[in-house]
């Protein structure tokens, strides 16, 4: 969705008396991991809009090597899992302006965040919504999906695969 068909979908939903959940993300390599967090924020609501960082963005803060997946597809995949209700992608560094933008009931940040480092929070808060933050998965994550590519690789490499 663009900016503004989520803020008219949000509205509606509002109106409808509908808890509206948002996370953010970048989503690179879908894992496990990502799938049950997902999974989690949508439990928390009726809807889940899920901030996912364009690839722009990406590369300000994780380098020009990501992200892996380029972002039409992270987000036709994020939209393919039943737990996801919306897609918005973000050109900035953080959702900051897209939270304040939605104000959504439900702020959720996984458990690597103290509340004090979630961006959107208190605009969340002022306007009556909460901040949740989920505890993340253990061993899961996309730089482990890609340490493990990597070393798979190197090691056929050495054997003269």
């Amino acid at each position: 969705m663009t900016w503004e068909e989520a803020v008219s979908w949000r509205k509606e939903l509002a109106s409808s008396g509908k808890t509206v959940v948002f996370t953010n993300g970048v989503f690179d390599i879908l894992h496990a991991g990502h799938v049950e967090l997902l999974e989690r924020c949508r439990a928390q609501g009726d809807a889940l809009i899920v901030g996912l960082n364009s690839d722009s963005s990406v590369h300000t803060f994780k380098g020009e090597l990501r992200p892996i997946v380029p972002q039409e597809d992270r987000a036709a995949i994020l939209l393919g899992l039943r737990s996801v209700d919306a897609v918005v992608l973000f050109d900035e560094q953080t959702p900051a302006e897209l939270i304040e933008t939605l104000l959504p009931d439900v702020l959720i940040k996984g458990g690597d965040y103290t509340p004090e480092q979630v961006v959107g929070r208190e605009s969340v808060e002022r306007a009556g919504g909460r901040l949740v933050i989920l505890p993340l998965i253990e061993g899961r994550s996309t730089t482990g999906v890609v340490e493990t590519i990597l070393e798979r690789y190197r090691g056929k490499l050495r054997e003269g695969h």
